[in-house]
């Protein structure tokens, strides 16, 4: 598998929030060779704690992206970038502010779902490509796909959403604010400004033990856990928790969370512009899509994944859906390799396929 990494530099980024960001950077990796038209590139979305580092080892989604895998990179060329807000080489609020020289910590601008597709399409012209084969991801990647989908229907020709939704509900909204919360509250935060001291590592890992709870099921976590006791006064959950939490911030910024996990609450596929309901969007648009969500998704439930099939199925689009059976909870699209490989390598195929008859 041919991997590459790069960081791509653009002049200015218009912002939903008003304000153009100037300069803006983006990190990525790719995976696999670009045919000689241009009509194998797939861009992987990542979730909230991903980064450009999809494949190989250590990458968030290596079981699915490869030679032989879901995502073929001996027939595709697979893309993924670090969001804009984020703490791996894209642009955020770790990032120096040019007309300071100071990071920007709180004082870096709203972003939004959109925000972050934008930036992506930059990336995506600035390589030559004029059209991806697809666009896939999982919980917030799934957001950032039906953005693609959306605002660039006629860049994109099938889309992959999964365990996703087409916005925030409260619950969601709920558990991401006790993670800013806790963020907030840890006397290091300094209200953002702590890049040159000690950074709020106790806030932060207590918003990632509170966010991993969510990824879980109950049946998952009795099966991992149950009421075992790790020492006589710790049970394995609890040192489980604590690692988890620990490990998250030596690779994650606290200024991230807050306004990436912003970003997701305030996405809505339906309130951007004047778009309309959620069927109108798919009025016109002529993107195949394949959506999956899992049974045992209590943080991203099967509900709000059929209520975009059947948005997409009003307006008779090229959709197939899949509930898959899971014990692992939101984790499942992480994890449940085998059910998605079959399906995504058939959707793929089939989508090469077309796009190559139609040319």
């Amino acid at each position: 598998m041919i991997t590459e990494a790069g960081t791509a530099r653009f002049d200015e980024l218009s912002l939903d929030c008003g304000t153009t960001l100037a300069p803006v950077e983006v990190a990525y990796e790719s995976y696999g060779e670009l045919n000689r038209d241009r009509s194998n590139a797939i861009l992987a979305l990542h979730a909230f704690s991903g980064d450009a580092h999809a494949a190989g080892e250590g990458g968030w989604w290596n079981s699915m992206i490869g030679p032989g895998k879901a995502f073929d990179t001996d027939r595709y060329f697979v893309l993924c970038s670090n969001v804009l807000g984020g703490c791996r080489g894209t642009t955020g609020p770790g990032s120096i502010n040019p007309e300071t020289g100071c990071p920007w910590a709180m004082t870096f601008p709203s972003v939004s779902i959109a925000d972050m597709v934008r930036l992506q399409k930059k990336l995506i012209d600035h390589l030559g490509i004029e059209r991806l084969l697809a666009v896939a991801g999982g919980s917030m990647g799934g957001m950032q796909a039906l953005e693609w989908a959306v605002t660039y229907p006629e860049s994109v020709a099938a889309a992959l959403p999964i365990a996703t939704t087409a916005r925030h509900s409260a619950q969601q909204i709920a558990f991401n604010e006790v993670g800013r919360q806790a963020i907030m509250a840890d006397p290091d935060w300094c209200n953002g400004n702590y890049y040159s001291g000690k950074p709020p590592g106790r806030g932060l890992s207590v918003a990632r033990m509170v966010g991993h709870i969510t990824y879980m099921s109950d049946e998952s976590m009795r099966e991992k856990f149950g009421r075992r006791l790790r020492k006589p006064d710790q049970f394995e959950v609890e040192s489980y928790l604590q690692y988890r939490g620990s490990k998250f911030v030596d690779r994650f910024d606290a200024n991230s969370y807050i306004y990436i996990t912003r970003a997701m609450d305030s996405f809505d596929l339906t309130q951007a512009g004047s778009r309309g309901s959620l069927a109108s969007l798919f009025e016109t648009v002529r993107t195949r899509f394949l959506v999956i969500s899992f049974t045992s998704d209590w943080l991203y439930p099967s509900y709000q994944s059929q209520e975009i099939v059947s948005a997409l199925r009003s307006r008779n689009c090229d959709v197939a859906y899949c509930n898959l059976e899971s014990r692992y909870g939101h984790d499942a699209f992480l994890v449940e390799v085998d059910e998605q490989t079959d399906l995504v390598r058939g959707f793929l195929a089939s989508t090469f396929k077309e796009n190559a008859a139609r040319a």
